[in-house]
């Protein structure tokens, strides 16, 4: 990873030595380098992936300053703004339609799908044919215009990558309905490249006022979306848990605003891109922003990334605890302070094209629409089941966010032998991918929608807790996430209710983590939770061992499946799990019983956990 964010933050310094003069050579050669690391990027092991994608991205980077000054063949230079705004309306539209064809995996970054990033580099390649080259002026002497131009268009492509390029990541922050935000951005997606091409004058006569309106607006709804998800966690341990259940529809008012003024950042990088290719920066002159912007990027990033390892990194990391609005608060704000310095006129952005772009558009945009809304709802299919039941196969899994114990993607794995087991009830942790580090994979989802089960994600990823999600092929009842408190990751276990056979029983999957203290309180919470419940399933990565005071608490009220069936907890076919490395528990109410309890060693569990499942049977 160092490697990779070396190539990116570092690329733009190569600008310095770039030649002054437009050269086609240049353009091509960094084309190669993004088609060749792009279209190797799916077949890779990590370590080559993250290689792989520093290259592509350092390619993309000083790419950009040579397409901001080139034009299309045959076209006025007041273009320039409209063409890349229509453009990366389209990139978000098909990123939503690559994510949704895979359950939010991009299909075109796995083995099977790696054809499809040839084809898009085979596209952009055409794409780069249709540009004038040759178009010379001379760069500026002096301006101090570019370096807030060029930080405009990093904060815009770092918000898209963040979440718009994947909004099923805004459906785990809001717990709002998958199917409704995909298509909202797909359509508003699509519908921005028709109206920039079909009718680029309409979009030119949008006032300076208006645009920082929608701006404001925009950076208002995106930031309280995300504030009103937000868990007053228990500050002590005596303090009483939080219970956070389905949202109010009030929480989804902000959210319902933000997805109908987020197409503003189409019209600002119009903005910003017209204003750049006015003013016809040399590449030296493109430097000093670019490195800043990548500077930010990186910033951006990491404070991401400490809001949910804020007990890890410390003293650093600290004070980014239930922060998670903050990045993006700091994109949109510093967006609209950019859109309000800009000066409005001077010859320079949102000119009126020469000539209306064809509707044919229409065809292949709509297509791509469609597409996506059969993915989305597709998606959302569940398989039905025999509910007449007198026994459950129970699993817990730590996945590991869909990894080995090498640290390589393992998601297809683990899904065969979810698929060989076929659990009833499933429990993941480490589940809360759904975030910027892990490529804003969402696998509860893929999960879910592979096996045509019932899913509950568990705390969102706005509360930053190690994601603990419940899976099912019986309809979940009343799920929720309770809060305890914690002093080293955030501690939340979700909860819900299936009935069976008409018996209610009740799922709590767990991961704590933290001081003894924080321990004891998370036992002790459940226990209280869970006491008087007939049927108790509590099941998960416990992080506690047998001779752990919080461990004995459990234990003196529910039965461990594994030991109640091996007392010696070494397995009829020789599994040993009497070390310390037996964290992973499945614990019963005493009216249950356990049958053929299994651990999986890695590596045949597809990650650094053993996975663990048993049937459980009660008497009629």
């Amino acid at each position: 990873m160092n490697k990779s964010w070396e190539y990116c933050s570092s690329s733009p310094l190569l600008l310095f030595v770039f030649p002054k003069k437009q050269s086609g050579w240049l353009v091509w050669l960094l084309f190669g380098v993004l088609l060749i690391s792009r279209g190797f990027t799916p077949y890779l092991n990590t370590s080559g992936r993250l290689i792989a994608s520093g290259f592509g991205v350092a390619s993309v980077l000083l790419l950009l300053p040579l397409l901001l000054k080139a034009q299309p063949a045959g076209e006025s230079q007041a273009h320039s703004g409209l063409w890349n705004s229509a453009g990366l309306a389209l990139a978000v539209c098909l990123s939503v339609f690559l994510r949704t064809a895979n359950h939010s995996i991009d299909i075109s970054l796995t083995p099977g799908g790696g054809w499809l990033g040839w084809g898009l580099g085979v596209f952009l390649g055409w794409c780069l044919a249709q540009l004038d080259w040759s178009h010379q002026t001379k760069p500026l002497q002096s301006t101090g215009r570019v370096g807030s131009n060029l930080n405009g268009l990093y904060l815009i492509l770092t918000l898209v990558y963040f979440a718009f390029s994947a909004p099923a990541v805004i459906a785990r922050w809001t717990q709002g309905n998958y199917v409704a935000i995909i298509l909202a951005v797909s359509l508003l997606s699509a519908g921005w490249v028709l109206l920039a091409l079909g009718n680029p004058g309409l979009l030119a006569r949008v006032s300076h006022k208006v645009l920082l309106l929608w701006n404001l607006v925009f950076a208002l709804s995106l930031t309280v979306t995300i504030l009103v998800q937000r868990v007053a966690f228990p500050p002590t341990p005596e303090s009483p848990p939080v219970v956070v259940g389905a949202p109010s529809w009030q929480q989804f008012i902000p959210l319902f605003l933000m997805l109908l003024s987020f197409p503003v950042i189409f019209l600002d990088l119009r903005l910003f891109a017209d204003t750049l290719q006015a003013e016809n920066p040399s590449p030296r002159q493109f430097a000093p922003g670019m490195l800043l912007g990548s500077l930010a990027l990186v910033l951006l990033v990491f404070i991401n990334i400490f809001t949910n390892v804020w007990g890890y990194v410390e003293p650093v990391s600290t004070p980014f605890r239930n922060q998670f609005h903050l990045p993006y608060l700091l994109i949109t704000g510093g967006l609209t302070l950019l859109i309000w310095r800009h000066k409005p006129g001077g010859g320079t952005p949102l000119k009126i094209a020469d000539a209306k772009i064809s509707w044919g558009w229409f065809v292949p945009l709509g297509a791509v629409f469609l597409g996506t809304v059969l993915f989305a709802v597709r998606s959302e299919r569940v398989l039905p089941t025999d509910t007449d039941r007198d026994s459950l196969i129970v699993m817990t899994y730590n996945i590991q966010q869909a990894n080995d114990e090498e640290g390589e993607r393992s998601h297809e794995r683990q899904l065969a032998l979810i698929q060989q087991v076929s659990p009833d009830i499933l429990a993941l942790q480490e589940s809360d991918a759904a975030r910027i580090s892990l490529n804003n994979n969402d696998y509860v989802r893929y999960y879910a929608a592979k096996l045509g089960y019932h899913a509950y994600y568990g705390p969102t990823t706005v509360t930053g807790t190690f994601g603990t999600a419940i899976l099912s092929k019986h309809p979940l009842q009343n799920p929720r996430a309770i809060f305890t408190f914690s002093d080293t990751d955030e501690i939340g276990t979700a909860e819900a209710e299936i009935t069976v056979g008409g018996r209610t029983f009740n799922i709590y999957n767990v991961h704590p983590d933290g001081s003894d203290a924080a321990m004891l309180t998370f036992a002790r919470v459940l226990l209280e939770r869970s006491r008087d419940k007939a049927y108790v399933i509590a099941l998960g990565d416990y992080n506690l061992r047998d001779d752990e005071q919080a461990f004995q608490l459990i234990a003196h009220v529910y039965t461990n499946a594994w030991t109640s069936v091996y007392p010696s907890k070494i397995g009829a076919d020789g599994t040993d799990m009497s070390g310390r490395n037996r964290i992973d528990h499945i614990f019963l109410s005493p009216n249950l019983v356990a049958h053929d309890p299994v651990y999986l060693l890695p590596p045949d569990s597809a990650t650094d956990h053993p996975v663990h499942w048993a049937e459980l049977a009660w008497e009629e």
